[in-house]
């Protein structure tokens, strides 16, 4: 089973952008700039958009799955030091 979002880039062609796939029915992909995610965003829907209020429901549980990735990410640099 996948997880409900998975972390991309493509470093080669786009090095400032992040992508946060869904994979989950209806499934999209987030596409911003790294050090701008939450103001530039371009969504890629891949079984076709919804309506909007399952949209902003979706888009706004990618972002909190990428803010709790960011910040397990600062945590583990932490645990590094």
């Amino acid at each position: 089973m996948l997880p409900k979002f998975l972390l991309a880039d493509n470093s080669l062609e786009t090095p400032d952008t992040i992508f946060v796939v869904h994979t989950e029915t209806p499934r999209f992909i987030v596409e911003a700039d790294i050090d701008d995610f939450w103001s530039n965003q371009h969504i890629h829907w891949i079984d076709g958009e919804p309506g909007e209020d399952l949209t902003t429901e979706l888009v706004e549980a990618a972002e909190e799955f990428l803010e709790r990735e960011f910040e397990n990410e600062d945590l583990l640099d932490e645990d590094e030091d």
